[in-house]
């Protein structure tokens, strides 16, 4: 088994699915014997990026400092995932030239169903005059040009959304093809602890 570290980079709005897909990507791969990181977004911003707002400069300071520390895992041999919404652009560009190993997922989830969803209430706030320059609703989402992967989470299960994830990894070479076929791993996905 190839131990080359890499950094699969989610991008999304808010509730579209990065922590879900993170979680059960991060669960298989350890699975397979591999050291995972999850650089989560909010994890990040309580202990990484403390003090930072949300003005594009400080986003975009958040951004680079999620990149720094991947690029360090992914030339140690581990396997960084980070799951922050990432709204820009330029910023997501400067984290792959920055870490190089660079697999960029697109979470495509609909604003109306991340609204429904509301995982961490933040719509709710946002609608109550609360939250102000939230991504997507009064601040900008600029959607990937050219990610390597996108999942259309309002369209596909989980189960689904990461197997085409994993073919992916495999096409890419980060991954050996002993992963199972996309439906055996998709029920592979379903099975796993909660």
């Amino acid at each position: 088994m190839t131990n080359r570290g890499f950094t699969i980079w989610f991008t999304g709005l808010s509730g579209s699915g990065k922590s879900t897909l993170s979680e059960i990507i991060e669960w298989r791969l350890k699975e397979q014997g591999r050291n995972v990181e999850v650089l989560d977004g909010d994890i990040v911003r309580t202990h990484l990026s403390k003090g930072l707002g949300f003005s594009r400069e400080d986003r975009d300071t958040n951004i680079k400092r999620i990149a720094f520390v991947a690029s360090l895992l992914t030339r140690n041999g581990v396997i960084c995932i980070s799951a922050a919404i990432a709204p820009y652009s330029e910023a997501r560009h400067w984290a792959r030239q920055e870490i190089g190993d660079f697999v960029e997922v697109y979470v495509k989830c609909p604003i109306e169903v991340c609204r429904q969803r509301d995982v961490k209430g933040l719509y709710k706030l946002v609608d109550e005059g609360k939250i102000k320059n939230f991504t997507g609703v009064d601040d900008p989402y600029e959607e990937p040009e050219h990610p390597e992967v996108v999942v259309e989470t309002d369209k596909e299960s989980p189960a689904e959304s990461v197997a085409h994830i994993f073919a992916k990894l495999v096409e890419l070479g980060y991954l050996e093809p002993e992963f199972p076929h996309e439906g055996e791993y998709a029920q592979l996905a379903t099975n796993r602890p909660e």
